[in-house]
């Protein structure tokens, strides 16, 4: 029988209602590995309440408990690290170098999360007024969900989950149906670690299962990362029902190189950020911005780099790129690259009709590289997410910021020079969230906030870092006096 994969719900594995499965494929030989459960509404409410229930006590607990289990947890992460990367690379395609590092970017939010009881530390301000003082505190919401993409099964959920259960909430889950098996991994894990049972709980699911918990009265707060049209209407729906809401959106992220770059150095980057996990990631570098009389030189290195590399099943040692995640995923990246050529765009590398010996029913798309696109086309102006890099050619540095602003998105960008003065206007007049200065992928550290602006963000918070300690938790100020008498005053309370 094919293995099912199962929702995690009170600390066991469980289908609950589930009538509905998905299939789940191997990419690389493009076969269906295992199913996966659907939700019911039932569900959903199964899982809520046991994090409703589970959740009371759990906010009730030391931050020294609270931390002491964090801990342990990143212990067994560490652990069973290579068998995390081996179950996204089964799933998701990507090879397994590529998914160890996803699993490193996770435990690093983990680790930040061992910090809670610093995290959490209010503000005090004595003698406000005359025997008076005031204090703030943070608490948590209470139940709180994750919805996350397929192309970081293991990362994203971690940027989110550890952070929320150490400042007190309980957590659901809904990750991606299309790689669903790391996230039951990571509740088993945390499980081990002496985690309580309910209050980590995983939903395995499609649009239902997401709109059920958008509805759901006892969620409070909702995360998300995916696609820009998903993050709006998570954004909207959740919004609507009362909860707080932080739904990351698409990118198109641009990667503008100036004359005085090193070609080879800023080659290298835009292929590695361009191509890595097949494009798949939402801080891919997918337009190059070739400023000036660089642009020929840059553009014959890139077109270089992509024909030498590798791509093949995830497990290959050699491969240096996977497959796309799914056969239709796959039809619709190849359907951007043929609008490309319609468009009139000069198709450099054509990674169309690529199968590796062995594998010819995989998901496959070699390496892409189209030159002298320009904003009208369709290849510049939507989120492809696959292996399809752009170089758009510009005159001036100002029409570099000119053209990057103009874009209705803000995730991230880069900036190849070694004039220190143009990267610092850089920075300052991008109209976007993160910024690498020879840095081709700025996903921040941990201890930072990640996220994007205009339609790359809906909210006005941040995952992970500072930011998303706020997120999980709301403040409540506290003003205290221990009078030696009392007296009735009833104008309004001054501070004097």
């Amino acid at each position: 029988m094919t293995e099912l994969v199962q929702h995690w719900i009170d600390g066991a594995r469980t289908t609950g209602a589930s009538v509905r499965t998905g299939d789940v494929f191997n990419p690389a030989t493009g076969a269906v590995a295992r199913q996966v459960a659907l939700a019911e509404p039932s569900d959903v409410d199964l899982a809520v309440a046991a994090a409703v229930k589970a959740g009371r006590e759990w906010a009730e607990s030391s931050l020294a408990t609270r931390s002491k289990i964090l801990f342990e947890y990143r212990h067994l992460l560490h652990a069973h690290r290579d068998e995390l990367a081996a179950l996204i690379t089964a799933e998701h395609g990507k090879v397994l170098s590529d998914a160890a590092g996803e699993v490193q970017r996770g435990l690093e939010v983990v680790e930040f999360a061992c910090g809670i009881p610093h995290l959490l530390k209010g503000e005090h301000s004595e003698q406000v007024s005359r025997g008076v003082d005031a204090y703030s505190v943070r608490e948590p919401l209470g139940v709180v969900a994750g919805i996350t993409p397929f192309n970081f099964p293991v990362m994203v959920p971690m940027w989110m989950f550890p952070l929320a259960i150490a400042a007190g909430n309980a957590f659901v889950l809904k990750p991606s149906e299309r790689d669903p098996s790391a996230s039951v991994r990571l509740a088993e894990l945390f499980t081990e670690a002496g985690l309580p049972d309910g209050v980590f709980n995983v939903l395995q699911g499609d649009a239902m299962a997401v709109n059920a918990l958008l509805d759901h009265p006892d969620v409070a707060g909702v995360s998300f990362v995916g696609s820009t049209p998903i993050a709006r209407h998570v954004y909207a729906r959740g919004t609507a029902n009362g909860k707080r809401v932080q739904a990351l959106g698409g990118a198109k992220n641009h990667m503008v190189v100036l004359p005085d770059a090193d070609v080879d150095v800023a080659a290298d980057a835009a292929v590695s950020a361009g191509y890595g996990s097949a494009g798949e990631r939402c801080m891919a570098i997918s337009v190059v911005v070739a400023v000036g009389d660089i642009a020929d030189q840059l553009v014959s290195a890139i077109a270089a780099r992509t024909t030498e590399l590798t791509t093949g099943p995830g497990t290959d040692p050699a491969a240096q790129m996977g497959p796309l995640v799914t056969g239709v995923h796959r039809d619709r990246v190849t359907s951007y690259v043929d609008a490309g050529v319609a468009a009139g765009a000069a198709l450099v590398v054509d990674g169309r009709g690529f199968a590796p010996a062995g594998h010819a029913d995989g998901f496959w798309l070699a390496p892409t590289l189209f030159d002298n696109v320009t904003p009208d086309m369709t290849i510049y102006q939507d989120e492809i997410f696959g292996p399809v890099l752009s170089v758009v050619r510009v005159p001036t540095f100002d029409a570099a910021v000119d053209l990057v602003n103009a874009n209705p998105y803000g995730n991230g960008t880069a900036i190849y020079t070694g004039d220190g003065l143009a990267a610092r206007e850089y920075q300052r007049r991008v109209h976007v969230g993160m910024i690498g200065v020879n840095v081709p992928i700025p996903v921040p550290m941990a201890y930072y906030s990640f996220g994007g602006w205009k339609d790359s963000l809906f909210g006005d918070t941040h995952v992970h870092g500072a930011e998303g300690v706020k997120f999980y938790t709301r403040a409540k100020a506290i003003t205290a006096r221990w009078p030696r008498q009392s007296g009735i005053d009833l104008g309004f309370p001054t501070h004097g």
